[in-house]
């Protein structure tokens, strides 16, 4: 799809000002997923309020979705209906971002115990069967760490575009572009401003429409009146990275897979080796086809097939991979 629609748009346009604030076409896979009834609670951790929504029972196993960098729960909303049959399907929102409660400084620590509190408080723990829990791009990292720490307490793992990258690659701690909370005048004019990050291209504006409406919240500060994104700026400034994700990969106590857009840029061949090697080549890797780093809105149908077969496998076979746990 083009970018180009508009020939007035603004050089600093996004893919969706061509919409001029209107809905893009949508599928009717879309539509009725996104039509699915949820509910939107939260839980109190280390002072700060976490959002989560849950689309089905705690009667049936855990599935814990689970976002990435200055995103939000909202990003499954299309994509957890599809499991919501045989599973207890939960997104969270981290702190400092969509409608969770900002922090003055940031750990991974916290961010991990963020996951297993939204675990606790959808009775989780409480299914015979343990919780597994899907997360892409810097979700990722911090369910690596809590792979590694709280491990014995889950099913699996699945990390999503999650690059750890070689030691003659090391990008992991690259310094991260912060930009402030800009007001917006209107709606149309904020999401018209609205790139994926990092950016790529995107076919599906639907998708990235439908999350853009949920990446915005109106305020009157003293910044202005209008509109602005619902994530801390300052996050990058008060974070704390811990342990390397290398390490803690290979401490990983519960069964893991690894997903990867074929087409990410972040997650090329010499990416993949390397972890595979870190997990002893015995883990699935699984690439999904035309997908870059953004597989759930590059890809959401194949992606949606190839986690329902993962996990249908996991239900019916012991992991190759040995995990020593104390």
């Amino acid at each position: 799809m083009s970018d180009d629609k508009n020939e007035n748009m603004p050089s600093n346009a996004g893919p969706l000002s061509q919409y001029m604030g209107e809905i893009p076409p949508c599928p009717g896979w879309f539509t009725k997923a996104i039509a699915t009834g949820y509910e939107t609670r939260f839980v109190r951790v280390s002072g700060a309020r976490i959002h989560y929504q849950s689309w089905s029972s705690p009667k049936k196993p855990g599935l814990l979705l689970v976002h990435g960098n200055g995103a939000h729960a909202h990003w499954w909303d299309f994509i957890a209906p599809y499991f919501a049959q045989h599973y207890n399907v939960v997104a969270m929102t981290f702190s400092g971002m969509g409608e969770s409660d900002w922090r003055e400084t940031y750990d991974m620590e916290t961010f991990a115990d963020e996951q297993i509190a939204v675990c606790e408080a959808t009775g989780m723990f409480e299914h015979a069967i343990k919780p597994t829990i899907v997360a892409h791009s810097f979700g990722g990292f911090v369910t690596i760490l809590t792979g590694a720490k709280y491990g014995e307490r889950l099913s699996g793992t699945v990390i999503v575009d999650s690059p750890v990258n070689p030691p003659e690659r090391d990008l992991s701690r690259r310094s991260r572009s912060v930009r402030g909370n800009r007001v917006y005048p209107d709606l149309t004019t904020a999401l018209g401003r609205f790139r994926l990050a990092p950016h790529q291209p995107c076919d599906n504006h639907f998708a990235m429409d439908y999350i853009a409406r949920w990446s915005v919240k109106q305020v009157d500060n003293e910044r202005g009146k209008g509109w602005a994104w619902r994530f801390d700026p300052n996050i990058w400034r008060r974070f704390e990275f811990g342990k390397p994700a290398s390490d803690l990969l290979k401490e990983t106590a519960c069964r893991i897979a690894l997903f990867r857009g074929e087409d990410s840029e972040l997650m090329p061949d010499e990416v993949k080796e390397y972890m595979e090697m870190l997990l002893d080549r015995k883990v699935p890797f699984v690439s999904i086809p035309h997908a870059r780093h953004h597989v759930m809105l590059d890809q959401p149908l194949p992606f949606v097939s190839a986690l329902r077969a993962l996990l249908a496998d996991w239900d019916h076979s012991e992991p190759n991979r040995i995990i020593e746990q104390n």
